[in-house]
């Protein structure tokens, strides 16, 4: 790894790690009240139609990908000689696949 990639790694852990303690002091100086304010504003967000339709399609959109990458994936899985390992029985070494 280059010293320039270790230092901005490292800017990224600080960075990350700098938000996190400030999240914690504003949290714990918020109180009990405003985390109920956030988390039913959080709620409220969530059962919006727009919010739920935008995720379905999101995550419809997800699976759809997963397929066309396993779609791609699959011939050449075949062309290396590898099996499907939820294949029961034995490879073609001997071993059983279990």
């Amino acid at each position: 790894m280059k010293d320039s990639e270790k230092g901005r790694s490292m800017r990224y852990r600080l960075t990350f790690i700098t938000g996190m303690a400030v999240g914690y002091v504003l949290g714990t100086r918020a109180g009990r009240q405003r985390y109920e304010q956030l988390r039913a504003c959080a709620q409220k967000f969530a059962r919006n139609p727009a919010v739920r339709n935008t995720a379905e399609s999101a995550a419809q959109g997800g699976r759809h990908a997963a397929v066309r990458a396993l779609d791609k994936v699959r011939p050449l899985r075949e062309k290396i000689g590898q099996r499907d390992p939820r294949a029961v029985g034995e490879d073609d070494w001997g071993t059983s696949n279990t």
